[in-house]
């Protein structure tokens, strides 16, 4: 038997939970909508990268097979076979369940064929004004390049011939749907009527032929492609970094096509542009339905339609920070801890505000992987700079899908006058960190917040992080040394409590995973618990094997890749693995090790994947605070409880959904972790109001 499950497998076993997710009768129609195009996005990225990577590959006579011992052929095979399954299950869900439950509940999407009289009058009306003047029809022929067919844009494909001549003669044009343009369509209101829409596409479809006069149409469709994205950079190149990564994007918008997502209607055209694209059978597929569903993401915003979601959540105030405070005073009593998106991202915003404006703050540093397009954090980084603060930002231009902005925005705080730093030579900065130094009285004070996700006030709304604020002088001094060692020429120092990847960190996860191994013993059984994003890593993987068979009990939450075969006699019957799905994106990493009742509880940016561990810049730092490992651990073991968004995996590689057992009350842990932010929030209120209390008797005399 193989020891490990295939990592693109379980990569796209991690999408049928995200669509299972939309599937599910009790959830509303535009929440299960969300869940539906979010798993079209997640194919896209993994065309992209992973299946463009597995062609590259053979293409280089890459034959050998992965740690599961399948063969790239095979992998692409067994993946293609998956994700076909999956699309017919997407779609059917969608057409005969969705929309019509939107239909419904009055958010009714009109497709051609239901077009009525004074639809086709609207929308021919609407085509000609506003729409025909911004298309391009461009030829495919034989001997012109495709460069200009872009990655993720949506095209409608047209097989024409000319009127007056043979009509025998045939060629292909395409048109793409300007970006620019709105994809969802608005039809004139009927009185008492349901809110009706129309697709961009369909019009183009129908209209199109407007820009073929003299040519007949034999046939018409909508087609998508992926490009390979998974490219580097010629990092060699210091002086003129940014003209390399450049020109590395502009790679990626005329690489190799890797395939082709297509709607019913041109079976000629699928097979003429399939062979101009160099595709196989295996690389297209056809959608019964409208493709690039990550392009309507905004319909679940659609105002009015609160009937049709489920109710936002309220984001709580975080109980150890009050507007009247003073942040450098509070975080100098004691490390503080965030748990989003249930507490507010605003006091991290304000870390960063209160520093840019504060007279006795010196310099602020900064690693920043993602971030918004509009980001708060970043106007304050300006406005610090602006203030003669010295301010330095590590910027990650090779952050995947984000190189473009955070370019953008590099640019942008160099010209406030921040020292930005475009990363290092062949690692990735992915570690959340950020130091703020500041002159207090006779001696210099560092305040130093430490997470497991971005600086992204967007996404700090829908992922699950955890964050850490500290003024300990053992952190900040490894913080210090951290950044000199990107910014400079400083060798990597000893550090008194940080874990640096890819130095230390690797080396030492095998070191506490060895620790509970020779600890533990029949009497005093160790114990591992962890939630990540992902799990690959063979060493730590062996690692966790070798402490299962020696009765190390190990829990692991993981939401993604899972490499590991749980439960197997004699390998990992000790070892349990699960994973959540639910309203909020689990995106922390929390470890924790028994110890042998000295018990250590750690977060980290990192997952147990090769790549993190071996070629990024990562962090693992220990939570030291009595009160806030309690906390952290009572958060974790949460995680191992959830009988409602839970699942488990089996050895066989089948994950099967946990329902509560007779007897067994229900418990959701997003629900849970909700109740304690609130439960935080309130106690808060309650410590506010008694020492005002406390204070007005003394006050009025």
């Amino acid at each position: 038997m193989n020891n490990y499950f295939n990592r693109d497998l379980s990569w796209i076993d991690f999408n049928e939970r995200v669509l299972e997710e939309g599937l599910r009768k009790d959830l509303p129609p535009l929440e299960r909508f969300r869940y539906l195009s979010i798993v079209s996005s997640n194919f896209d990225d993994f065309f992209m990268i992973r299946v463009a990577g597995l062609k590259r590959l053979i293409r280089t006579g890459g034959v050998s097979p992965d740690p599961s011992g399948l063969s790239p052929q095979k992998q692409l095979a067994l993946g293609a076979k998956k994700i076909r399954s999956l699309c017919r299950r997407q779609y059917a869900c969608l057409e005969q369940e969705v929309f019509p439950a939107l239909a419904e509940g009055g958010l009714e999407l009109v497709r051609p064929e239901a077009y009525s009289v004074a639809h086709l009058d609207y929308l021919e009306s609407l085509f000609l004004r506003e729409i025909y003047p911004i298309l391009t029809p461009l030829k495919i022929e034989q001997d012109r390049s495709l460069l200009f067919i872009k990655n993720l844009s949506l095209y409608g494909a047209y097989l024409v011939s000319p009127e007056k001549q043979d009509p025998d003669i045939e060629y292909v044009s395409v048109i793409q749907i300007p970006p620019a343009l709105e994809r969802i369509i608005w039809l004139p209101k009927e009185p008492g009527g349901r809110t009706k829409y129309a697709l961009l596409e369909d019009i183009l479809l129908i209209w199109g032929g407007y820009l073929y006069q003299g040519y007949q149409i034999k046939e018409r469709m909508l087609f998508k492609i992926n490009r390979d994205a998974d490219f580097s950079v010629d990092e060699q190149r210091d002086e003129d970094f940014l003209d390399a990564m450049a020109e590395a994007l502009e790679h990626r918008g005329t690489s190799t096509i890797v395939r082709m997502v297509f709607s019913s209607g041109g079976g000629a055209l699928r097979d003429l542009l399939a062979e101009r694209f160099n595709l196989g059978r295996d690389d297209i597929y056809e959608l019964p339905g409208p493709i690039h569903l990550g392009g309507l993401a905004s319909l679940v915003e659609t105002p009015g339609f609160d009937n049709l979601r489920e109710q936002p959540w309220k984001i709580y105030g975080a109980e150890t920070f009050t507007e009247d405070q003073n942040l450098w005073e509070r975080i100098s009593q004691g490390d503080v801890m965030l748990h989003l998106p249930y507490q507010s991202f605003d006091p991290v915003v304000r870390f960063f505000q209160a520093a840019a404006l504060d007279p006795q703050v010196i310099s602020i540093k900064i690693a920043l992987y993602r971030t918004s397009g509009n980001s708060p954090i970043l106007r304050a980084l300006e406005q610090a700079a602006l203030n003669g603060k010295h301010v330095t930002a590590v910027v990650e231009l090779k952050a995947r899908f984000d190189e473009e902005r955070n370019i953008s925005w590099a640019n942008r705080l160099e010209k406030a006058g921040v020292i930005v730093i475009y990363g290092l030579a062949r690692l990735k900065i992915h570690a959340k960190v950020s130091i703020v130094i500041r002159r207090e009285e006779e001696r210099i004070r560092r305040y130093v917040h430490l997470s497991t996700g971005n600086y992204n006030d967007k996404t700090a709304k829908l992922y699950e992080d955890i964050g850490l604020f500290t003024a300990r002088d053992d952190m900040a001094f490894d913080v210090g040394n951290l950044f000199n060692m990107i910014t400079g020429y400083s060798e990597i120092q000893e550090t008194q409590k940080l874990v640096i990847a890819p130095t230390a960190l690797k080396r030492r996860l095998l070191e506490l995973i060895d620790r509970e191994t020779r600890r533990s013993s029949q009497e005093y059984p160790g114990k591992i618990l962890a939630k990540m994003n992902a799990l690959a890593d063979l060493d730590i993987i062996n690692a966790l094997y070798r402490a299962s068979q020696s009765g190390v009990k190990i829990l692991l939450n993981i939401r993604g890749i899972c490499m590991l075969i749980p439960g197997e006699p004699g390998l990992s019957e000790h070892i349990r693995v699960v994973s959540v799905i639910d309203r909020y994106l689990e995106h922390s990493r929390i470890f924790y090790f028994a110890n042998g009742g000295a018990e250590e509880l750690f977060l980290s940016s990192a997952d147990w994947m090769p790549r993190n561990l071996e070629r990024r810049v990562e962090l693992m730092f220990p939570i030291l605070q009595e009160d806030l490992k309690r906390h952290l651990q009572t958060v974790l073991e949460a995680y191992f409880q959830d009988n409602c968004q839970g699942r488990q995996l089996a050895r066989n590689g089948q994950w099967t959904r946990l329902s509560p057992l007779p007897g067994e009350r229900a418990f959701r842990v997003q629900t849970y972790l909700l109740a304690l932010a609130r439960e935080a929030e309130e106690h808060a209120w309650t410590v506010q109001d008694e020492f005002i209390v406390r204070r007005r008797p003394a006050r009025d005399a």
